[in-house]
């Protein structure tokens, strides 16, 4: 799958790099003027690496108001990044990741060290027995993690360690023990599913009759 990951986002890098252009120049001159975000994460075998993004939030935002966690609205978010983040084209720097050999295509969302902490040592090992992914299950469930942190009672990294994260790790889990070419192109299809159907559950099919067990929590998040 690595020469799969390799020629893939090669190719993508190339056809994105004209808007790349484009929302370069948007960056630099609004917001910060800061074109990319970096930031520690995760890999396989838990070993660190650095992340890319195309900035959306103010450059010290961990630094201010609900931290690592952005919710709807959030003020620390720039107007043309609330764009970059719907369409999710803050993440496509990532490519360059792929290339370097830190994460693959489809895989595990690699978390931020001080969230990996709070799930047991067992899961941790498992779910990054792999590369993290540019998408993955996590991503597509959860595509909008951000409506079930604003309407939390709990504070919200509460809410997000407890809650969110549990699940996220056994949906990665699952992907893990089932991980084939096959699959990863089915995720791939579904992450840009969700993006032009944002409200669309076609991802419960792919779950087949495993789904029960994650819809009764997710369901509970909802409420």
């Amino acid at each position: 799958m690595r020469f799969i990951d390799i020629i893939l986002s090669g190719i993508a890098l190339i056809l994105f790099a004209p808007l790349g252009f484009v929302i370069a120049i948007i960056q630099k001159f609004s917001g910060e003027g800061h074109i990319f975000y970096e930031q520690m994460r995760w890999g396989k075998d838990l070993k660190p690496f650095k992340l890319y993004k195309f900035a959306s939030m103010l450059r010290n935002s961990p630094a201010l108001g609900t931290g690592l966690i952005t919710v709807r609205n959030d003020p620390r978010v720039f107007p043309f990044g609330r764009f970059l983040r719907m369409t999710k084209l803050n993440e496509v720097p990532q490519l360059l990741n792929i290339l370097l050999g830190d994460m693959g295509i489809v895989g595990p969302r690699p978390m931020v060290p001080s969230d990996i902490d709070f799930l047991p040592v067992e899961v941790q090992r498992k779910a990054y027995s792999v590369r993290p992914g540019l998408t993955g299950l996590g991503s597509i469930v959860f595509r909008d993690e951000e409506k079930i942190l604003s309407a939390t009672k709990k504070p919200l990294r509460q809410c997000y360690c407890e809650d969110i994260a549990p699940i996220k790790a056994d949906l990665e889990l699952w992907y893990v023990d089932h991980k084939s070419i096959w699959l990863d192109f089915t995720i791939i299809f579904l992450t840009a599913w969700v993006i032009i159907f944002p409200n669309s559950k076609l991802y419960e099919k792919l779950l087949g009759t495993d789904w029960a067990k994650f819809e009764k929590r997710i369901a509970a998040l909802l409420i």
